[in-house]
């Protein structure tokens, strides 16, 4: 696992303030993430809001290339090289 990546989520878990429910679908880098309880909870006493993990921060692919995990050259025109030297008269 590459640890520069990891990533981590807030998780809310039961009842929780609203900062976390603001919170739940960003990642946080590891070493940037907020310690939990969050400084702005409101029920600081109570918060069962946990990490879950990752191995990088992005989420889902973005790209058609990158699901299949090795990237194709996609080319949307034939070889141009064929058609002779276009520098050259007619």
């Amino acid at each position: 696992m590459n640890k520069k990546w990891h990533a981590v989520s807030i998780v809310p878990k039961g009842m929780c303030c609203e900062l976390v429910k603001s919170l739940r679908s960003g990642r946080f880098l590891s070493s940037e993430a907020p310690r939990l309880p969050l400084p702005a909870c409101t029920m600081p006493s109570s918060c069962t809001c946990a990490y879950k993990h990752f191995e990088d921060r992005r989420g889902r692919a973005r790209r058609a290339d990158e699901l299949g995990g090795i990237r194709r050259t996609h080319w949307t025109a034939g070889e141009r090289r064929s058609q002779g030297d276009r520098r050259l008269p007619d």
